[in-house]
């Protein structure tokens, strides 16, 4: 049961090497940034599944770590990419 899980973390795996091509060849900032989610989703995952194939619950400590600071990340580069000028283009308000 245990190669099934960290089969599963492999496919994820590479499901992030995929991600790092979109933020290298990322048309927008948008799609950056999604890929830059899909890490800290996929990452967390990866983690979890790292932690029943091998037994070890200290990892699921790690998952819960790298999952706040990957939303953290992703209000950090929400606020860095999109300023009061982009939204004056597009026509929406800022809500702060």
């Amino acid at each position: 049961m245990s190669n099934l899980y960290l089969g599963l973390a492999l496919i994820l795996l590479i499901t992030v090497v995929l991600g790092l091509l979109r933020i290298i060849w990322g048309p927008t900032a948008a799609d950056r940034m999604m890929a830059a989610q899909l890490f800290g989703t996929c990452g967390v995952a990866i983690l979890l599944l790292l932690a029943r194939g091998l037994g070890q619950a200290i990892i699921v400590d790690v998952a819960l770590v790298f999952a706040l600071l990957a939303a953290f990340s992703t209000v950090g580069f929400v606020r860095r990419a999109w300023t009061e000028k982009d939204s004056l283009k597009t026509g929406e308000r800022r809500h702060d």
